[in-house]
């Protein structure tokens, strides 16, 4: 394999993104591939100091797109044939427009423009984008106090985006024919490249 696999996921918080990428990297160590997993990028934004959830700025959404490019050149770097981004770069821009619109405050279009612009710079290079779909039946992950609109404004955010710019992409439902669907179009894909 030349070209590394970069695979994203992107969706509204307790959707099953980072259990859905935990699954497609079992399945492909088992298959003896060589995988890295990049995450937890709102979290060390938070570690640091910058503003999450529905208090995203443009600095702190800035900060995640970045960090999540660096930790995937990092994969790399380290030999993995295959990233698996929890988080891919769009999703932090759906974040920021939900926590804008939840504000009801506005982004200045220079700003909104230039993070448009870097994450276009970035969707190239995913091979698949898995987009998780809110189900609001299913409850959200225990001892997370996730703020419901706030929640359904980035899922709203997230499948627009995709749909303003026709980025290709697979829909993930909760439900287990969904889940399935994903990880075997991950794994036909992966195992296709790193026979070539």
């Amino acid at each position: 394999m030349t070209t590394p696999v970069r695979i994203g996921v992107l969706g509204t918080h307790s959707t099953g993104k980072t259990t859905l990428l935990k699954r497609i990297e079992m399945e492909l160590r088992g298959h003896g591939v060589p995988v890295a997993r990049t995450g937890r990028l709102a979290r060390r934004a938070a570690g640091i100091g910058l503003p999450k959830m529905h208090q995203h700025t443009a600095a702190s959404t800035e900060w995640i797109i970045a960090q999540g490019i660096a930790d995937e050149i990092a994969a790399v770097a380290q030999g993995a044939q295959v990233v698996l981004a929890d988080r891919a770069p769009l999703d932090a821009l759906a974040h920021l427009h939900a926590a804008v619109e939840y504000r009801a405050d506005h982004l200045h279009r220079r700003e909104k423009e230039r993070l448009r612009l870097l994450v276009s710079t970035q969707l190239p290079k995913y091979h698949l984008l898995l987009a998780t779909v809110l189900d609001p039946d299913v409850p959200v992950d225990e001892g997370h106090d996730y703020e419901p609109r706030y929640r359904k404004l980035v899922d709203r955010h997230v499948h627009e985006l995709l749909a303003d710019d026709a980025v290709p992409h697979t829909r993930v439902t909760s439900n287990p024919a969904g889940q399935a669907n994903a990880i075997e179009q991950a794994l036909r894909l992966c195992l296709r490249e790193a026979a070539v």
